[in-house]
């Protein structure tokens, strides 16, 4: 009995050391980690500096906060303006920059190609527009078909930006002699011009937006996503006074506007064309890696280009380049414009 007792003992022993063995087998296993790729720095930091059309002042708010809320170590700087005064500020102040965003692309092939960049991104739209507030005089008689009407009544203010620092200061004027061919009236230009006296004239387009609200203005020529962004009235123009529509693009050629060149006493023309924005990395960008980064964000469908969209700007999907592309900037969603 005594025997069977011991064969038992030994046996559950055996038994248990197996059992123990094979727990800390399965154990083992089970603390082996798969190895892990090293999380790669980020090497984007540092401050961007941007000068850019006042219009794409909020789409630009709201990347810049994108941007940086993915890259902590970054911060966008920015300056708003008139785009031809955004690019003066390199060309004659010398000022640092990364990034130049006109409000149109021929600032940039005008005042910054080929010494301060080798390329233009085209990437997004506009459609002029007339914006009011319900204070307005004659706010609720004003149309698309008796604007100008309006506009000229006594005791009508109305205003515009600086055509020698601001796109849309020519692209009103540009609207005002289209409108003369357009209603058959050839004095109406020189009416709606000397309407408009100097005191209701500002560098760049949101500055009237101050006058509007304040009273001051009754009526002023912006962007339509200006309006839009500040959920303010307004009246749409025709097709063929707005510098929107492809179609009309030879009706556009018949507005011509002469600002100020380079130099003093220097003239360049302008000639009525579809609005198109444009964007370039400068040469000598001071932050070139980060600032690459933060255009290919404003380019993409997905990040930027979605921002624009849902500030009530139209963009060119997918947007055009002239000129030669940087190293830092090929690879991304772009095509030759024709």
């Amino acid at each position: 009995m005594r025997f069977w007792r011991r064969c038992l003992t030994i046996l559950a022993g055996i038994l248990l050391l197996a059992l123990t063995a094979g727990c800390g087998g399965k154990n083992t296993g089970s603390t082996r980690q798969p190895a892990t790729k090293p999380v790669p720095k980020e090497t984007l930091k540092g401050k961007v500096v941007i000068f850019h059309a006042g219009s794409l002042t909020v789409p630009l708010d709201k990347m810049a906060k994108e941007f940086e809320r993915l890259h902590p170590g970054v911060t966008i700087e920015r300056g708003a303006s008139g785009s031809r005064t955004a690019a003066r500020k390199v060309t004659d102040l010398h000022r640092a920059c990364d990034i130049m965003a006109s409000a149109d692309y021929t600032v940039i092939d005008e005042l910054l190609r080929p010494n301060y960049t080798d390329h233009n991104i085209l990437f997004a739209r506009n459609e002029l527009v007339i914006i009011y507030t319900p204070q307005s005089k004659y706010a609720g008689e004003i149309n698309s078909k008796n604007w100008y009407k309006i506009l000229l009544r006594p005791g009508v203010n109305y205003g515009r930006s600086d055509e020698n620092a601001d796109p849309c200061g020519y692209r009103t004027l540009m609207c005002w002699q289209l409108a003369a061919k357009y209603y058959r009236d050839p004095s109406l230009y020189e009416k709606l011009n000397r309407g408009c006296p100097p005191r209701n004239i500002r560098p760049k387009e949101v500055d009237l937006l101050a006058l509007l609200q304040t009273g001051a203005l009754d009526y002023t020529f912006e962007y339509r996503s200006v309006a839009e962004q500040h959920k303010l009235p307004y009246v749409a123009l025709p097709p063929e006074l707005n510098l929107s529509d492809i179609r009309y693009t030879g009706f556009y050629k018949n507005a011509v506007v002469r600002v100020k060149g380079k130099k003093p006493g220097e003239t360049v023309t302008y000639v009525g064309k579809p609005i198109v924005y444009g964007a370039a990395l400068l040469k000598n960008a001071p932050n070139r890696e980060t600032a690459a980064a933060f255009l290919r964000f404003i380019l993409d469908r997905n990040q930027g280009l979605r921002i624009l969209k849902e500030c009530g700007q139209p963009v060119l999907d997918p947007p055009l380049y002239k000129g030669t592309l940087p190293p830092e900037l090929k690879g991304t969603a772009l095509k030759p414009a024709a």
